[in-house]
């Protein structure tokens, strides 16, 4: 029994995907430095200049995964493909670089528009007793994020389908360290303003690449020749997903942020649901860790060729994540606000129940993107799309009503997900009727598809 059970541990251990506790450390890392960013963020800056800090946070994170992380995923799976073959990857992954500098420059071309031509949406994202000269370091740092995430994006596609994870996590752990560096020194010198805070968030990607490519070799080996459909017939319907499931993530501090006044009394009710909407996120720290833990189990699996399996996973990973999220639901109730005056002293706001809502929402999200794993794994990214599709309608649909803008973006917020979630649940088992996939599929979408802070 001692000998079956210990070929079945080799068994899971040599199925693994390589440098996952790597990735895991790395996420860990990076996790641990954006709290450390926010805390900072919250004791040294105005309430005017955390939300201002907090608006290039939420659009950093909603448009470089959004457009960004779909292009790092399918370098990845096409230089796996190539490498599989004994064919140089380099073709492929200089495709991407143009295809990911013309997005960035897409992007940045569209975002000095909207702030040079309508100016209010400077007023409206960061507020008007943020200095003019914060206002411009702050779209300058957007425009960086766009530049320095592309880059780390594609670096990230090139170690993964190289079979670099160590170096991988690399990435993550060293931009984290960066970051908490950089905010301290801020700290430090006497002049923590929002325009350094920003410039803290979106430089640190470009000393991960540094770090993480050190010692590299052969990244971008010469093979043949390779054209855009390579990367994936699919790539636009990656892309619309990966921007709304971002956008759904983020969006009731979005809408927050947009429609709260600039008095000093909505800026301190913005701050203090900022500062709880970090915190209602801590399920999905929880989740990583989960995810991280689940993988020896979905190899273990694959390893003893039980791919009939693909549906009992799913739905023990469906058990496991709504367990994550009713926990989180629960510890608000009970913990939420004394931790929430504890962590960010300055500028808490809500009470326990309120942060409650927001952490349903958050869990009911979980389930929707847990979920979506499948149907990736499936294939099915027009299905995915439409999920996030009703999810974003949702978010629109609740949002004019209510009492207040920050009871608005909670039930908004509550609402999208749940939709989300029982929209991509109906579509993934519709999908399993008519289309298969092995755990090996589902394992390895889910060791790279991790969830943005």
């Amino acid at each position: 029994m001692q000998t079956r059970a210990r070929r079945a541990v080799d068994s899971a251990a040599s199925n693994i995907p390589d440098g996952t506790l790597a990735v895991g450390a790395g996420l860990l890392i990076g996790s641990v430095a954006a709290w450390a960013y926010q805390i900072f963020a919250e004791k040294k800056l105005s309430d005017s200049g955390y939300n201002a800090v907090n608006s290039l946070w939420i659009l950093t994170f909603v448009i470089t995964p959004g457009f960004f992380q779909p292009l790092e995923q399918e370098v990845a799976r096409s230089m796996a493909h190539r490498r599989e073959h004994g064919q140089g990857g380099g073709p492929v992954l200089w495709k991407a670089v143009r295809l990911g500098a013309a997005l960035a420059a897409v992007t940045a071309t569209i975002v000095l528009g909207v702030f040079i031509f309508v100016p209010n949406a400077i007023d409206q994202l960061f507020k008007k007793d943020v200095s003019t000269a914060n206002h411009w370091m702050l779209i300058g740092a957007l425009i960086v994020a766009l530049m320095t995430y592309a880059s780390a994006y594609l670096v990230r596609g090139a170690l993964s389908g190289n079979g670099r994870f160590n170096n991988y996590g690399l990435m993550h752990g060293s931009e984290g360290i960066t970051r908490v560096i950089a905010v301290v020194a801020i700290v430090a010198s006497g002049h923590a303003t929002p325009g350094l805070f920003g410039l803290a968030l979106v430089l640190p990607p470009i000393v991960a690449v540094l770090v993480s490519l050190r010692g590299q070799k052969g990244l971008a080996a010469p093979g043949p020749e390779a054209s855009y459909s390579e990367l994936s017939t699919a790539l636009a319907w990656l892309l619309s997903s990966s921007v709304m499931a971002q956008v759904l993530s983020y969006a009731p501090v979005f809408a927050a942020q947009i429609l709260m006044g600039p008095g000093k009394e909505d800026q301190r009710l913005l701050a203090g649901f900022v500062t709880a909407m970090f915190l209602a996120r801590v399920p999905l720290l929880m989740f990583q860790a989960v995810q991280a833990a689940l993988l020896p189990k979905l190899a273990a699996s694959a390893a003893a060729g039980r791919h009939d399996e693909f549906s009992a996973v799913l739905k023990r990973l469906f058990v496991l994540v709504l367990g994550i999220g009713v926990a989180g639901v629960i510890g608000a109730l009970a913990l939420g606000q004394p931790v929430g005056q504890r962590i960010f002293a300055k500028k808490w706001t809500l009470s326990s129940p309120e942060l409650a809502l927001l952490a349903a929402g958050a869990g009911a999200y979980i389930v929707a993107f847990t979920l979506a794993q499948g149907l990736i794994a499936l294939k099915a990214y027009s299905k995915l799309t439409i999920g996030w599709a009703v999810g974003a309608i949702g978010f629109v649909s609740v949002m004019p009503f209510g009492s207040d803008v920050i009871t608005r973006a909670q039930l908004a917020f509550l609402a999208s997900s749940v939709l989300a979630a029982v929209t991509i649940t109906a579509l993934l088992f519709r999908e399993m009727k008519t289309t298969t996939a092995t755990v090996e599929d589902l394992l390895e979408v889910i060791s790279h598809e991790p969830l943005e802070l």
